[in-house]
């Protein structure tokens, strides 16, 4: 039957066109709540996510924390490289601060970014990176107080298929400048305050999940960056756990407190059991 033909549907009354049509509309015409990605997000958090990594231990989010913030863009361009930046609002000082901050994106293959262990002399636990998003998502940062409180923020993202993206052909390049990393303030250095220090690693970050060319059955094994720690004057500020959900060239922004100018010191290690380090001289300007 064809609904279209006007001289057809004359013969009908109106309630019978409403049945015939609700009759013949596919399934997929369903209407869905429009949040219902988040819902679904949500919904892979708490049954598969939360409990795993957190027990039963009570995490506050929402209106009820004023711990941090996370920021991402709602729909990114290329979803290999999706910014995001954690902003915390309380200091670190010896009494209270950041201890840890564990990063998630709920639908990745491997939904743990990572886990950052932040010390006192950090200043602020602040942390910037690029993440690979697989699918429409949540992107959570929970941090954890040296008190053991722990705290929640996310951010919606819609991306899809990085995890099993190709490569970009810059790949072979991070290939062989594998470990070699750059440094360097942002803005001028002042002593005894947070000043941001960017860190940027070269490495292929393979996720195992994609061939290294279109065409290509040839998929290779995960090779990943998987611990990095960042020393000023022989104290540690940061160490992180990570996984392949981290960009390829792995880039972080973090801050950190000198009292003096001195040497920040980067050593790191890869899922081959690769080991790399590079050192930075803080220096004030003449």
């Amino acid at each position: 039957m064809y609904l279209g033909n006007l001289k057809l549907a004359s013969y009908f009354s109106p309630f019978l066109l409403v049945a015939l049509i609700t009759h013949f509309m596919p399934a997929s015409a369903d209407v869905l709540p429009a949040d219902y990605r988040q819902q679904k997000s949500d919904e892979l958090w708490e049954t598969k996510l939360r409990k795993p990594n957190f027990q039963d231990r009570a995490i506050i989010e929402g209106p009820e924390q004023d711990i941090l913030d996370i920021k991402a863009p709602y729909s990114a361009e290329d979803a290999t490289v999706v910014p995001i930046s954690i902003h915390t609002k309380i200091p670190q000082t010896e009494e209270r601060y950041i201890k840890k901050i564990h990063v998630f994106v709920d639908k990745n293959p491997l939904p743990l970014v990572g886990i950052f262990e932040f010390s006192p002399k950090a200043g602020k636990a602040d942390l910037a990176m690029r993440i690979r998003v697989d699918d429409f998502s949540y992107v959570r940062a929970i941090a954890e107080l040296n008190n053991g409180e722990l705290y929640m923020s996310k951010s919606f993202v819609r991306a899809k298929g990085a995890c099993s993206a190709p490569p970009p052909a810059s790949m072979e390049d991070s290939k062989k400048l594998l470990g070699q990393m750059k440094m360097r303030t942002i803005g001028e250095l002042e002593l005894g305050k947070p000043n941001l220090m960017q860190l940027m690693i070269r490495h292929p970050n393979i996720t195992g999940m994609a061939p290294l060319k279109i065409g290509s059955r040839v998929i290779p094994p995960p090779h990943f960056v998987k611990e990095i720690e960042v020393d000023y004057n022989g104290e540690t500020l940061l160490k992180a756990q990570l996984t392949f959900s981290v960009s390829m060239d792995p880039a972080f922004r973090f801050y950190f407190v000198p009292q003096k100018e001195g040497v920040m010191t980067v050593k790191g290690s890869d899922t081959k059991n690769n080991t790399f380090s590079s050192s930075h001289e803080i220096r004030l300007k003449s």
